[in-house]
């Protein structure tokens, strides 16, 4: 079995949501862990642990970000983490997945999948092994009790219920 260490330094995991339906925000989790477990070097019959805190939402706005971890979104004094475990991972081809899990989201957990494509591995001039993902996928926030919106007068809301998320990840072969 074969365990591969996230990488902060090299990671990140990002969102972007639709403001006033006229453009998108986007932002991130500064403080995630993922653990990925595999019996081979290929990301089919992995497993995968993600936990996101929550507290560590950064949209660049202060504001936003507080109202954003407040009960009326994320509640992080309440829901200090978001987790994802993975349940089946799909091969589409030696580079592009398929990851399905559960995701849980203020104590709602539900079924999500995801796109993942492998951008490689290589050996970093200390001997590490290194391996490189970027993930993409999207949900919708209300199936998770992040209710909050506001109707503008030109129709449409505030903030889309669709959230698009991305993450750059890297790992190193321990």
């Amino acid at each position: 079995m074969a365990t591969f260490n996230l990488d902060k330094a090299h990671s990140e995991l990002e969102f972007k949501v639709r403001h006033m339906m006229i453009s998108s925000v986007k932002g991130l989790f500064g403080d995630f862990d993922i653990e990925l477990t595999s019996d081979s070097e290929k990301l089919s019959g992995a497993q995968i642990d993600v936990t996101i805190q929550t507290a560590s939402i950064n949209t660049k706005n202060e504001q936003r970000d507080q109202h954003l971890k407040s009960a009326d979104f994320f509640d992080v004094a309440g829901f200090p983490e978001i987790t994802f475990k993975s349940t089946s991972i799909d091969e589409k081809s030696d580079t592009d997945f398929v990851v399905k899990g559960d995701l849980t989201i203020k104590g709602i957990t539900k079924p999500i999948e995801f796109d993942v494509e492998c951008g490689g591995a290589g050996k970093d001039p200390w001997g590490n092994i290194k391996v490189g993902y970027t993930i993409n996928g999207k949900l919708n926030r209300e199936d998770f009790g992040l209710t909050w919106n506001a109707a503008l007068e030109t129709g449409g809301v505030m903030v889309s219920n669709e959230v698009k998320f991305s993450g750059e990840i890297q790992f190193a072969k321990s």
